[in-house]
């Protein structure tokens, strides 16, 4: 198979050599005025007969992916950024010359510009009347088989490119992801957030607890880090007065690959002064519920072969309630750290910390998988928390939820910790877990300390995962099949390498 690509590709590469001794093998002079999609939607009623007695002119252009020779007519389609519409080009209508050496230059994939008239063929499809045609860029390799596309998985990612130019539905996937970003945008910037643009580059990270990637200003002399979340520095622009703030960008975590994690991946993170976290859930449900309605969803979706209902309002549940159910124990046994370390030994679960930690630990095992409909998990231990508000009534736990869907984490918020002297405490614990080796834990930033010091109101945060929410709203099962161009372990050299 790869010597008969070889050879199929030595053949185009001679036609682009006779090309070039010709003049501009690239040409861009060829302007186009009509796009596919929309040529379908304005025409597509359209009688056979109203559409010749209206003789319009059309200039369209893309890719062409079919082609079907009947001597002197052929068939060709092309596709834009918008679909695919049906040339028809005749040999009367072009010259001897020019439809000849279509047939002899022209192969699948290369880039073409046809000019015409609108027709219907007999059987009824749209389809431009070619009065002249133009190859604009030729394409050297052939596109993969177009019953089957690009089907190695590993392919797609490598070659995006090629999995977008031959499959529908990748496209489609990178639209809807397109269309939510918007939808959100829309959601904030009526409700009067600010957006804005924080740094990628931290000289302290923090935000969230986990392990940075590390690089170099050499000017400056310092080392500096991709930053792991966006939120120390929206917090301050909270202390500087802007109460209603909100970012989408990248965030980098220097982890492992899976079909959930990505080591660079999309947020939207907003806060708002004046709120807590209960009035943060009530938003990010209605936010989901918008983005839904915003791609024409009725409330629900399927997921791997689930149902999910995000018209109903979202469940609710307590952390400890939650992990004792699954347990099968009283939830005042799922407060006491020598019965959940029981439980965490019985499942091999290795966890080094206190009731906290024993407590997420179990969770995350034995609860957050089998969370399939939209769920708020709330009363997070502070051990696991350092940067939400400690709970009025139980200091132990912190004001902090996270929404659940499908079995995963879509969304986490709380009420901010505002608190300077506490929040300096935290950080503390957090240098002593780092200085102990755990290269998740996070850094003492004192600067922020001191922004809280000069008093931040009281403020609700979230951070949603774009990369996760295009999943559920696209039925993708890894989180690379709805990032462009995601991070792969580098190509094993082909066999036949020297």
């Amino acid at each position: 198979m790869n010597a008969e690509r070889d050879d199929l590709a030595a053949h185009r590469q001679r036609k682009l050599a006779a090309l070039r001794m010709r003049g501009e093998a690239y040409p861009n002079d060829f302007r186009r005025s009509d796009f596919a999609a929309r040529l379908a939607h304005v025409h597509d009623t359209a009688s056979k007969a109203e559409l010749e007695a209206a003789q319009l002119s059309v200039r369209v252009a893309g890719r062409m992916v079919l082609r079907r020779v009947m001597g002197k007519a052929s068939f060709l389609t092309l596709q834009d950024m918008s679909g695919r519409i049906q040339c028809y080009l005749r040999r009367n209508d072009l010259g001897a010359a020019i439809y000849d050496d279509i047939l002899a230059m022209w192969d699948l994939g290369d880039i073409v510009g046809i000019s015409g008239t609108l027709m219907k063929t007999n059987k009824g499809e749209l389809t431009v009347r070619a009065n002249a045609a133009q190859l604009l860029a030729k394409a050297l390799h052939p596109l993969p088989e177009k019953h089957h596309g690009l089907s190695d998985q590993e392919s797609r990612y490598r070659q995006r490119y090629l999995d977008l130019a031959t499959n529908a539905a990748s496209r489609e996937t990178f639209r809807v992801r397109s269309r939510a970003i918007a939808a959100i945008r829309r959601f904030f910037d009526a409700r009067d957030y600010l957006e804005v643009e924080t740094p990628m580059m931290h000289a302290i990270p923090g935000g969230a607890t986990a392990r940075p990637f590390v690089t170099h200003h050499n000017s400056l002399g310092v080392d500096l880090y991709l930053r792991v979340a966006p939120e120390l520095y929206l917090k301050r622009l909270v202390v500087g007065g802007f109460e209603r703030v909100y970012e989408i960008n990248r965030c980098f975590r220097n982890e492992g690959l899976s079909g959930r994690h990505s080591p660079e991946f999309t947020t939207v993170e907003f806060y708002q002064a004046f709120a807590d976290y209960g009035d943060a859930m009530d938003l990010t449900e209605q936010l989901i519920r918008d983005v839904l309605a915003a791609l024409g969803r009725d409330g629900k979706l399927v997921y791997d072969e689930q149902e999910i209902d995000f018209g109903e309002a979202f469940a609710r549940r307590t952390m400890t309630a939650a992990v004792a159910a699954a347990l099968g124990i009283d939830e005042r046994a799922a407060l006491d750290a020598a019965v959940l370390r029981k439980h965490a030994s019985e499942r091999q679960l290795s966890v080094d910390g206190g009731w906290g930690q024993l407590l997420f630990a179990l969770f995350e095992a034995v609860v957050e998988p089998n969370l399939v409909h939209p769920t708020f998990i709330v009363g997070y231990p502070a051990e696991v928390s350092p940067l939400a508000r400690r709970n009025a009534d139980n200091p132990l736990l912190t004001d902090r939820f996270e929404l659940f869907v499908a079995g995963r984490e879509i969304a986490n918020g709380f009420s901010e910790l505002n608190d300077p002297e506490d929040q300096a405490a935290r950080f503390r614990q957090q240098a002593e877990r780092k200085d102990q080796g755990d290269l998740e834990a996070m850094h003492y930033d004192q600067d922020y300390v001191t922004a809280l010091e000069y008093g931040m109101p009281p403020t609700a945060g979230v951070g949603i995962g774009i990369d996760r929410l295009t999943m559920l709203l696209t039925d993708s099962r890894t989180i690379r099949d709805v990032v462009l161009f995601p991070h792969l372990r580098p190509a094993r050299p082909a066999e036949d390498s020297p």
